[in-house]
């Protein structure tokens, strides 16, 4: 990296890859970009940027390349079919903001060691409203002194940037959470059931569980952010969430089945449980 402001490639612009791309080229940041689909590139519109015909040309020009993509094998594609690797400079970072497995984050970085290109597996928590917001958790797998270099761009769309350990443990952190929440919407549901058959009204209850010691962030974002107009884009999500985390979690077996089944349940019952809180 120059003395000056590192270039940032960034490839990926879905609900949080294009809030993040936007903030990262307000906080002065040269960005420089590649789309499959070109008409992505329309979330950037307002924002200085670069555009690039292939991985291969992004990946020269830059410092830091940023991959915020749907799944692993996505990322592996452009890694490596696409010479993403291949064509970026000894030293440069390659930064995984998806969501992912952790055996998929530390194959990464195996794959990038020959080339010399450090990898961050550095999820992003939060939601589309709070990427818009720039206030995303970033939760970062990865050494030391690569993650404190790369924290001042990270910083451009978070409100926290929290270093977990070595690679992989991003992934980790990331799942970890997302489950925990997915099972706190369980809990949610199962104390609307009870309280619907004692024939409580809903919503003064829901008041009191949002305001006293019982609230949560998953109770929270019931409404403001989960809403019954986008909880069947957002449950497919999760549920592909919960399979990663129990692919990630499997190696411990039945010590994990009953975490791994509650958060599944809670992702299922997602749109019930939007359902109930409209009602």
């Amino acid at each position: 990296m120059s003395d000056n402001k590192p270039t940032v490639g960034f490839i990926g612009f879905g609900d949080q890859g294009a809030p993040i791309a936007q903030a990262i080229a307000d906080g002065g940041y040269p960005l420089h970009v590649w789309a499959r689909r070109p008409e992505s590139l329309m979330a950037l519109e307002g924002h200085a940027f670069t555009t690039h015909s292939s991985v291969s040309e992004l990946a020269a020009v830059s410092d830091i390349v940023g991959l915020c993509l749907r799944e692993d094998s996505d990322n592996l594609q452009v890694a490596v079919e696409g010479r993403l690797l291949e064509n970026m400079r000894r030293g440069a970072v390659l930064v995984n903001h998806g969501t992912g497995l952790p055996q998929a984050a530390r194959e990464l970085a195996r794959l990038a060691e020959p080339y010399g290109v450090e990898v961050l597996d550095a999820p992003v928590s939060g939601g589309r409203a709070v990427a818009l917001a720039r206030q995303l958790t970033t939760i970062v797998g990865g050494r030391t002194q690569v993650v404190e270099r790369l924290t001042p761009v990270f910083r451009t769309f978070s409100k926290e940037v929290i270093h977990v350990g070595p690679a992989r443990s991003g992934q980790y952190g990331k799942l970890f959470n997302n489950a925990l929440m997915m099972m706190n919407h369980q809990n949610v549901i199962e104390v609307l059931d009870l309280a619907r058959s004692l024939e409580l009204p809903t919503r003064p209850l829901l008041d009191v569980l949002r305001s006293g010691s019982a609230t949560s962030f998953a109770l929270q974002a019931i409404g403001p952010s989960i809403t019954s107009e986008n909880v069947h884009h957002l449950q497919p999500l999760e549920l592909l969430d919960m399979q990663l985390f129990s692919g990630a979690v499997d190696a411990l077996g039945n010590q994990a089945r009953t975490v791994v089944e509650r958060a599944i349940d809670g992702a299922r019952r997602l749109d019930e449980l939007t359902a109930v809180v409209g009602a």
